[in-house]
């Protein structure tokens, strides 16, 4: 069985690659334009918006570290 080759720009660095089984880096050239990336997500570059209609607000997660705070303290 053989693999179907299709060839797109490495989304990093806009070389011609191959987005198939055998690039192990896919959609990327090379281990550098991967770990670019991974490191523009970890330093937030990147970021998926929050949307005001998900329920979540930042409103919640404060009350929860006020629920939390006394569940330590001794009499």
């Amino acid at each position: 069985m053989t693999s179907q080759k299709t060839e797109i720009k490495c989304p990093q660095c806009g070389l011609l690659t191959f987005y198939s089984s055998e690039n192990k880096y896919r959609p990327f050239c090379s281990e550098r334009c991967r770990l670019i990336d991974l490191g523009q997500w970890a330093d937030g570059t990147y970021r998926v918006p929050l949307k005001q209609t998900d329920g979540y607000q930042d409103a919640d997660v404060e009350g929860a570290d006020d629920a939390n705070s006394g569940a330590n303290s001794e009499d």
